[in-house]
């Protein structure tokens, strides 16, 4: 859950416990609203930035703001959103079973596809079959690392080692805005950058 998943990274209980509060409307009375905002940051990459509100004029503004600084902008309600399609992503680590197996209990789940990434067998699920693809493995005592719905750009912009740079600064100021729950972007991170963070943060 997205609960154990905070817990995971180490998220201190008071701000798991407000994300809940806000999640349910119970913040000090306070009627909260999600909002999607659709958006282009520089290079023409497309970005969903989905928050949960009490004040939508201030969410408005504050990501409004972070996008211009970026040399972004809020795009309006159509603009992007058909550039991304919604899917659950279950990942199970590869170290504890073998492909051929996770490849089989997947399909009787009717999961789209099984991609093996260095670390996990990542499923990807249609939202309809995700639960159905979860249950399966957990009844066959499959551990499932973590799971979740979330959206997939349909095609990605490639960008250089620098561009790609400028638009994770923009991503990260956007997910660290108080409201904003998740961010979506297109773009496709260099495997020389990505190298480069893994490094940095291992």
């Amino acid at each position: 859950t997205a609960i154990e998943e905070a817990r995971s990274l180490n998220m201190p209980n008071e701000n798991i416990e407000r994300a809940i509060k806000r999640g349910t409307g119970e913040l000090e009375g306070q009627t909260l609203e999600e909002v999607t905002y659709e958006a282009y940051g520089p290079h023409g990459v497309a970005i969903l930035i989905e928050a949960v509100t009490d004040n939508r004029n201030r969410t408005t503004g504050a990501i409004r703001h972070v996008l211009s600084r970026q040399n972004g902008s809020l795009g309006n309600q159509g603009s992007v959103a058909w550039q991304f399609q919604i899917q659950g992503i279950v990942n199970v680590d590869v170290k504890k079973y073998d492909e051929d197996t996770i490849i089989a209990y997947a399909l009787e789940g009717g999961a789209i596809d099984v991609k093996k990434e260095e670390d996990v067998y990542q499923i990807i699920a249609s939202p309809e079959n995700f639960s159905k693809v979860k249950d399966i493995l957990q009844k066959n005592n499959i551990e499932i690392s973590n799971s979740e719905l979330t959206k997939i750009p349909q095609s990605t912009v490639s960008l250089s080692e620098k561009e790609a740079e400028k638009l994770l600064k923009l991503y990260e100021a956007l997910d660290e805005l108080e409201d904003v729950q998740h961010v979506y972007a297109n773009f496709e991170i260099p495997d020389a950058l990505m190298e480069k963070i893994s490094s940095a943060t291992g």
